[in-house]
């Protein structure tokens, strides 16, 4: 026991000494929201957590904990009815609900390509894509970022069926997939597109329903996961798929089948939060205000017209401290450090929301402006 904790207090250390130690904290409640993922500010809004509070209130027979995996004692009728909405909103044949993105990712890509099957994903993916790829027996190989002509050459040599991994947003550059471009290669080659819209959904397409729903490109993607802990403001996440797929994910997904599943206030929540992107369509364009307005008042182009915009700073310890400088200032902006991103790329990565004042948004851009001068 001495042995393995000193082991791990050496490696601790050596984080330490490489400045990447992490430690869990708590935001100063005067800090003005700029890191958080709740572009549409459902997480703090009181009219969607009262919303909640009166479908539990409605409902019979609600349980404060499901009691075991949606193949034992968990399934429940209000489950099958959240599945069923998620799918019309998104445009699917059905839905099976995870507990979190990560589980959902870990869970499609840990069964779904098989020994001889080729997974070709964008070297950009999140690292949950990456952790369950890993877990699958498919040989595996990166293309550079949106790279359709790299895509196309590395699909040329593809192995068995050809599974392309992708995201609607990109979470560090908060750029987007070019989609159609994407089907078109996808259909040139047969292969099976799998899209992680976690930084989409709630924001793209009529009802949330992510930007495959918003391109109309619905039927030509089979596999999609909307991901509901970031602009819907709850937990949890959703597989989008034909019948065919959530079957098989039902019967061999292990992150499926050893959860415990979610209980019913989660999934009342679930509900209400698309029920309540349905009633406020204009916090997307408002959205789209706050970033039009960023991207006027700071003096670099970023890439990126969403809610995700990267201020490149560059080295550690640079990043860290210009990050230390706003901070003092009130504002809560993080720095994303190396190896999270390719050495000379770490930066600050400011996320708006609708819930940002003007003269916060105008403000923080001149402070960004003065430290890249």
């Amino acid at each position: 026991m001495s042995d393995f904790l000193t082991r791990i207090e050496e490696q601790l250390e050596a984080q330490r000494t490489r400045g990447l130690y992490r430690q869990t904290r708590i935001v100063p409640e005067n800090w003005k929201d700029f890191t958080s993922n709740d572009y549409l500010g459902l997480a703090r809004s009181e009219e969607l957590r009262k919303s909640v509070k009166e479908f539990l209130a409605k409902a019979s027979g609600m349980r404060n904990g499901s009691g075991g995996s949606r193949l034992l004692s968990g399934n429940t009728q209000l489950a099958e009815e959240v599945e069923s909405f998620i799918a019309t909103i998104a445009g699917t044949d059905q839905s099976l609900l995870f507990s979190s993105g990560y589980m959902a990712n870990l869970g499609i890509l840990s069964c779904l390509p098989q020994r001889g099957d080729t997974v070709l994903y964008d070297e950009q993916s999140h690292a949950s894509l990456k952790d369950g790829i890993r877990l699958s027996l498919a040989n595996r190989y990166s293309f550079r970022h949106n790279d359709m002509d790299d895509l196309n050459r590395k699909l040329n040599k593809a192995s068995g069926t050809a599974f392309i991994v992708v995201e609607s947003v990109y979470s560090m550059d908060g750029d987007l997939c070019p989609l159609a471009d994407l089907v078109a290669v996808a259909q040139k080659h047969n292969a099976v597109i799998i899209l992680d819209e976690a930084h989409a959904t709630g924001i793209f397409g009529k009802e949330g329903g992510g930007l495959a729903s918003s391109l109309g490109l619905e039927k030509e993607i089979p596999i999609r996961i909307l991901t509901f802990g970031k602009a819907m403001g709850i937990h949890g996440a959703c597989v989008c798929c034909p019948a065919s797929v959530r079957n098989y994910l039902v019967n061999f997904s292990r992150p499926f089948i050893y959860t415990t599943a979610m209980p019913d206030h989660s999934l009342s929540a679930i509900r209400c939060s698309f029920e309540f992107v349905r009633k406020h369509r204009q916090l997307p364009d408002i959205l789209t205000d706050k970033i039009n307005l960023f991207r006027k008042n700071y003096n670099h182009d970023t890439g990126s017209t969403t809610a995700i915009q990267p201020v490149i700073i560059g080295g550690n310890e640079k990043t860290r401290s210009a990050a230390s400088a706003l901070q003092s200032l009130g504002y809560d902006v993080r720095p994303v450090l190396s190896p999270t991103v390719k050495p000379g790329t770490e930066r600050l990565r400011i996320c708006l929301h609708v819930f940002n004042s003007d003269d916060d948004i105008v403000s923080l851009a001149s402070e960004l402006n003065k430290l890249k001068k």
